[in-house]
């Protein structure tokens, strides 16, 4: 979290968070803190009154059955004592776990249901990483809180109790205690301040760590290891980051010892003053043996109270910070509507017309559109392709036609209503979309076309895998529909080849059925004729549908209605694939560049030029 930055909201306002999040689901939490801090600090007060009250017993020449009976009762009263709060400590542990991962769950909701820009804003995203990181283990903020509030509420009754037990003595003396013990936190708590604000240091090294053991061991990289002979680099990074590392534990250490060297000398002069003044009352006021014990275990015993309240105090603020930052994620603003939006009915042939009005767009934090005055339309039941080089814009037009971004400047309309207007998941549930980074689940193959855990129509799933031509290949699997796909999970899954995926994500699309068909290059690894092959069982598949088209091959989507040529954020050109060429501009110049190379056996890696 950035230092220089206010948190949203204070160590109160989040500690009541907290509070209120364990009360609505696991009461138990906090009346647990409660229960452990009484029975800790009463185990302390107990613990503190048993020698002196022993030593009286003796001093007083009581009998040997009294004396007797004060052991084994002081011995009851901790061996209960201490059980219970043994017994609540491994009780307390389970609901503390459901709270931090109840946080986690509304972080992953707010993360898989976030506006679409919002995945493409890097604050957000390293704000949400911060996140979750803040509820990754029982030592975090989200979980180590109660601990916190725990041992602060102990401190709290024990410099009660123990503050009742010094009343008695000079006001000097507590004085003095209350001096040491607070130039001794407020030294420590410089030093701790130190490695506080070089966390962020502490984490990069981490990070570091993390990245180079994840390239190490992932397959991904080991055919570039091993033919490029990266070991050694790797080897001479990971040597290099741990010597930083190595640089950096010094430091803090060093900072550490000074602070032990501090508390040391405070502690010496704590004790050597009440030392003084208890031996002193002894001589001239003849203060009990019992009592001098007493007084003086009370005056170490006090220090450490007022310590732990000033630690834990300085504790719960910082983890107060961490918890804002979470809150903040959890709140931070979404500029769509989804639950508040106007219901949009929708139903597979609903008819479909997208009007771009004047339309531009500009990424966040970019210096340019990338989108220029875009007036178009889509009408209903038209195929259009989108075509021409990268970065001309295509895919960004068709993340607008989705929902997915909001247009910088000018409407996007359907059926003449700014979509705007309505609830984004009933617009997202318009579209049947397969995109060049699509997804493959680590579940079934049934799950995977139909996307959903229950209520999964089989005999529709076989009839979607028949039409995208996938049929033999999934009866071929060990376990047919049920087989799982990848490796991440199953030891059992199996990965299917490139153009069966292609297949894969079309029997997706046509379950879904949707009114409207986006595909965004989801082809651009196949060769042109498996394209081609794929493009046009999308076409008959979502025959009488509005579809978007968008390829890098020109003559992969010579069977649209119309095409759009894209040149700069522009629509440069329109038209159909014949009066395209015929006007002999960039679509035809580039078409012929493309049919060139293709012509003279070139490979699909060297023409991918759009």
């Amino acid at each position: 979290m950035n230092p220089t930055k206010k948190p949203t909201y204070n160590m109160w306002q989040n500690t009541a968070f907290m509070l209120g999040n364990a009360w609505r689901s696991y009461k138990s939490v906090p009346l647990l803190c409660v229960g452990i801090a009484a029975s800790a600090a009463g185990g302390t007060i107990a613990q503190l009154l048993l020698a002196p009250a022993v030593l009286e017993q003796v001093e007083t020449h009581a009998p040997l059955e009294t004396l007797v009976g004060v052991i084994l009762a002081f011995g009851a009263v901790l061996f209960a004592l201490y059980g219970l709060n043994a017994y609540l400590k491994e009780n307390a542990i389970y609901g503390r776990i459901a709270v931090r991962t109840g946080l986690v769950t509304r972080l992953s909701d707010k993360l898989a249901g976030t506006s679409f820009v919002n995945t493409l804003d890097t604050a957000f995203l390293k704000q949400v990483q911060r996140s979750y990181n803040i509820c990754s283990s029982n030592s975090e903020a989200t979980e180590a809180i109660w601990t916190t509030l725990t041992d602060l509420l102990t401190n709290l009754i024990g410099f009660a109790v123990y503050l009742a037990l010094l009343s008695g003595l000079h006001p000097l003396l507590l004085a003095v205690v209350l001096a040491t013990t607070v130039a001794g936190y407020l030294f420590s708590n410089h030093i701790n301040a130190w490695v506080y604000r070089h966390r962020d240091e502490e984490e990069e090294y981490w990070n570091r760590f993390g990245y180079l053991q994840r390239t190490a061991t992932d397959r991904s990289y080991a055919k570039d290891i091993r033919i490029f002979g990266l070991k050694p680099w790797l080897d001479e990074v990971w040597a290099r980051v741990r010597r930083l590392y190595q640089d950096y534990l010094k430091q803090r250490q060093l900072h550490y010892l000074w602070s032990d060297v501090a508390d040391l000398a405070l502690t010496f002069a704590r004790d050597g003053i009440a030392y003084a003044y208890l031996i002193w009352l002894a001589l001239t006021e003849g203060l009990p043996v019992s009592q001098f014990l007493l007084y003086f275990t009370a005056v170490s015993g006090f220090t450490q109270w007022v310590t732990g309240i000033l630690s834990k105090g300085t504790e719960l603020h910082r983890q107060s910070l961490e918890i804002s930052l979470l809150r903040e994620t959890l709140d931070w603003p979404e500029p769509f509507r989804f639950e508040g939006g106007k219901p949009l009915p929708g139903s597979p042939d609903m008819p479909c017309e997208i009007r771009f009005d004047h339309v531009s767009y500009r990424y966040p934090e970019a210096e340019t559109d990338t989108l220029h005055d875009i007036d178009l339309t889509i009408h209903a039941g038209e195929k259009l392709a989108i075509v021409g080089l990268n970065g001309a814009g295509k895919t960004t037009l068709v993340r607008l036609a989705c929902g997915f971004l909001d247009p910088t400047r000018g409407r996007v309309l359907l059926n003449g209503q700014d979509i705007r207007q309505y609830n984004r998941w009933d617009y997202y549930a318009l579209f049947s979309a397969v995109f060049q980074d699509f997804s493959v689940l680590e579940a079934s193959v049934a799950e995977n076309v139909a996307q959903r855990l229950d209520g999964i129509d089989t005999g529709r799933v076989w009839q979607c895998l028949d039409q995208a031509g996938l049929t033999e290949a999934v009866r071929a699997l060990p376990h047919g529909l049920n087989t799982k796909l990848g490796r991440k999970v199953y030891e059992d899954g199996v990965e299917l080849s490139g153009g069966q995926t292609q297949r894969l994500m079309l029997a997706r699309a046509l379950y879904k059925n949707g009114p409207i068909l986006a595909l965004d290059e989801p082809t651009a690894a196949l060769d042109p004729i498996a394209e081609d092959d794929i493009y046009q069982k999308y076409s008959r598949m979502t025959a009488g549908r509005t579809a978007l088209f968008i390829s890098h091959r020109l003559a992969s989507t010579r069977f649209c209605d119309r095409i759009l040529f894209m040149e700069q954020g522009r629509i440069t050109e329109q038209g159909t694939h014949e009066s395209l060429l015929a006007a002999n501009g960039g679509y035809a110049k580039l078409f012929a560049v493309q049919s060139k190379y293709y012509q003279e056996g070139g490979s699909e890696d060297g023409a991918d030029i759009g």
